[in-house]
């Protein structure tokens, strides 16, 4: 019985090859929750059947020396050895697992982990990357205590400040520390992929959304250093400062350890002088650097890993006492998290809203995080050093997230992911990205959002089914994110990509056989080392046989703890820079070819943004991703879908007139 409901909800709800909708009407809902919903109906649990087999959190046995008084509540329903059984599996939100209890077998769906950071002590076990500092030294050359303002979770008492325990019985320390103002301002930089845009919401998300702050002059760019000009002494008035500063970094560029340390520079200069100013260093270059972070830069408050986001709350109350930290231990991902960095337990309603609140970044897109991390380990790439291993996220979590987002007038997700095609393979069982692109596209209501797009897949693992998924669902966009890197075998087996430039083109093939009209997109990399001009014209040969509608070009840089980056036969900079130049020129060719062929064309345009260059004009994109200006009163059309013929192709975007019903 426990197989044949597993098969069932693997499938949405209807038995295997069975294709009408009459089947699978039964366990249709508004929220996409097909388990609780067979929960309700097959299962023979007296105890959690009318709550949908909702159970609630469960303690694991092994990391609680005294029986645990909560899974007392569920000896009824849950034996202590099938709890065991449940944790042994090492378990993550969205598995479903099969355990065997008193009265048979149990389906059992994890829906989070609720995680504790640390304990008491001024230090983690030994070998792990997490550190507290709760003593800290006066600063070299000033003689100043670094100090934090207080930061004060919404909905707890503003007057009461918890002493840090780990402080010396210094009255002047002491004294220092707990006069300080509440946080009320933050900063944020952020720089490098979507990935990391796409953090900065959930961090602004904590901020304001937990900690009730106020965004300062917040900055969006690809180059750190523009940081140090935001807060120049102007002749006229002088610029405020924040009480946090969080730089969110990327390190898949040379020289960006540097930049990063360049445009920390003000700022560690003004905690050196007394002021009250917590300073966060998050994103890969953080989580590269760890602790060394803070032996460099002493006035740093948070070292932050992208996996410690949803924590941020709970971390920064503990820097407004006194606190210095390092959180960049890999672990387990959680939708929330929910307790305390210090707090030996929190409460935990069942039907608490765990998700780390969001700040978007626009109001008719939205990125939606779908698998973190990587397992690949190209020879040239530091991701999977920075973002750890893949863990995928519950479908039902995912479409939760989506729904939210449809409910607040979006209009099109992006589903992100350094290795997309990669998703459901950690899970268990086992699910793909072709599954989760159906059940989107199947349960997102109607007139709501109407664009999913997604980015990126890796040609090693790109699937024909989520071919036909774009060339098929309503709501998929036709777009494809494929980057290739190079053209030459030889290459592409340094680089460890494990595909070839025959298996590449077989794959564009079949996206052109079925979706024809679809845009494909890619990523290139010139003068990787040993790359003869033989091979490098090998890059030039797949460029022409694709033609790509849009392309990112790269020039290799070695990376920190990448195989390539010791390599000896590297490539000469200006030979590398004359390859780029090629590459560029050729792709801006191939560009202006793939827009051409919209000129005369009525297309659909989802209307995002006023033309920063013209007031008169308004902005959107086609399916398949290409920017449309054409006049029009953004207040009247942003977030609508207008009917765009197309007169002007330009190489990255087209100009038109809208077409009135």
């Amino acid at each position: 019985m426990a197989d044949l409901v597993m098969n069932l909800y693997l499938n949405g709800g209807k038995s295997e090859g069975d294709d009408n909708d009459a089947a699978q009407s039964s366990y249709e809902r508004t929220d996409g929750d097909v388990f609780s919903r067979l929960a309700t109906d097959v299962s023979t649990c007296p105890f959690t059947r009318e709550d949908s087999g909702e159970i609630g959190w469960v303690d694991n046995p092994s990391n609680n020396r005294e029986k645990s008084d909560l899974n007392d509540v569920y000896a009824d329903i849950l034996s202590s050895e099938a709890i065991e059984d449940l944790f042994s599996r090492r378990v993550k939100g969205g598995d479903v697992i099969k355990v065997e209890g008193k009265e048979g077998w149990h389906l059992i769906r994890v829906d989070d982990l609720f995680i504790k950071l640390m304990g008491d002590t001024d230090t983690t076990a030994d070998g792990s990357k997490n550190r507290i500092n709760k003593v800290r030294p006066k600063l070299k050359g000033s003689g100043q205590i670094p100090l934090s303002p207080v930061f004060q979770k919404i909905g707890t008492d503003t007057d009461i400040i918890d002493s840090n325990d780990g402080i010396d019985n210094d009255d002047e320390q002491s004294k220092m520390i707990y006069s300080v103002p509440n946080a009320k301002h933050y900063q944020i930089l952020t720089s490098g992929c979507q990935m990391n845009v796409a953090d900065s919401e959930r961090i602004m998300g904590v901020l304001e959304g937990e900690l009730g702050l106020k965004a300062l002059d917040s900055i969006n760019t690809a180059d750190p250093t523009l940081i140090t000009t935001s807060n120049k002494k102007s002749k006229n008035k002088k610029k405020p400062t924040p009480d946090i500063l969080l730089l969110n970094t990327c390190t898949i560029r040379d020289h960006a350890e540097q930049k990063v340390y360049d445009a920390l520079g003000p700022y560690t200069a003004m905690k050196r002088a007394g002021k009250p100013l917590a300073i966060v260093l998050a994103g890969c270059v953080a989580q590269q650097e760890g602790e060394a972070l803070l032996r460099r830069f002493p006035e740093i408050d948070l070292v932050l890993g992208p996996q410690y986001i949803p924590w941020l709350g709970e971390l920064l109350v503990e820097v407004g006492k006194g606190s210095q930290l390092c959180m960049t231990e890999s672990m387990i991902w959680s939708e929330k998290g929910g307790i305390g960095a210090i707090d030996k337990d929190s409460s935990r309603e069942k039907d608490g809203d765990w998700m780390t609140p969001i700040k978007r970044g626009h109001s008719v897109r939205a990125w939606v995080n779908v698998i973190y991390g990587c397992n690949e380990h190209c020879t040239y790439c530091v991701v999977p050093s920075v973002r750890g291993v893949e863990q995928s996220r519950s479908m039902e979590a995912i479409l939760q997230e989506c729904l939210q987002l449809a409910a607040s007038g979006y209009k099109e997700v992006t589903l992100l992911g350094q290795n997309i095609d990669a998703y459901g393979r950690d899970m268990i069982p086992k699910r793909t990205f072709a599954d989760l692109l159906h059940y989107l596209n199947d349960n997102l209501p109607p007139n709501t959002i109407s664009r999913i797009r997604y980015v990126t897949s890796h040609p090693r693992y790109f699937s024909e089914r989520v071919i036909d998924a774009v060339a098929n669902l309503d709501k998929v966009c036709e777009c494809f994110h494929m980057p290739f890197q190079a053209g030459d075998d030889e290459v592409l087996r340094g680089m460890r990509r494990g595909y070839t430039f025959d298996s590449y083109m077989k794959i564009i093939q079949k996206i052109r056989a079925k979706a024809p009209d679809a845009s494909i997109c890619g990523d290139v990399i010139v003068g990787f080392p040993g790359e003869t001009e033989e091979a490098f014209q090998r890059t030039l040969d797949l460029m022409e046989e694709v033609k790509f509608d849009n392309l990112n070009t790269f020039a290799y840089s070695p990376r920190p703890n990448t195989e390539a980056a010791n390599w000896e036969n590297q490539i000469p900079p200006e030979v590398q820079s004359e390859r780029l130049q090629r590459v560029q020129a050729l792709a801006a060719k191939h560009a202006l070819e793939r827009s051409e062929r919209y000129v005369g064309k009525v297309i659909e345009v989802l209307v995002e943004d006023r033309n920063p260059k013209n007031g008169g004009e308004v902005m959107g994109r086609t399916r398949q991703g290409r920017q449309v200006f054409f006049e029009g009163d953004i207040d009247e059309l942003k977030g609508e879908l207008v009917n765009v013929e197309i007169t002007e192709a330009r190489t990255w975007s087209l100009v038109g007139g809208s077409i009135q019903d």
